[in-house]
């Protein structure tokens, strides 16, 4: 998993560093409050789901800085609903 850093392709993919590590930190924020994986992975670690998610083009950064879904990702009424409790309900 992290060899996928070490290569570029990741990094072009998204489109520099400084977005790859955004999206990583929101999308680790997502599923740290309840969020379901868009890929099938046998871990426990959100930082290989989240790199999964990138590497299989289900997840990136829109031109407002968040983080968006492909096509064929749940759609958005799916995630909000799957997306944790709220932090003041901690």
């Amino acid at each position: 998993m992290l060899d996928a850093f070490r290569e570029e392709a990741i990094v072009n993919k998204v489109g520099g560093r400084f977005k790859l590590s955004a999206l990583i930190q929101k999308r680790m924020v997502a599923l740290n409050r309840g969020a379901r994986p868009l890929v099938d992975v046998i871990t426990n670690s959100h930082m290989v789901i989240v790199v999964e998610e990138i590497l299989n083009d289900k997840i990136y950064l829109d031109n407002a800085g968040n983080v968006a879904f492909a096509d064929g990702a749940p759609d958005l009424d799916q995630i909000l609903q799957d997306s944790g409790p709220e932090f003041s309900e901690l």
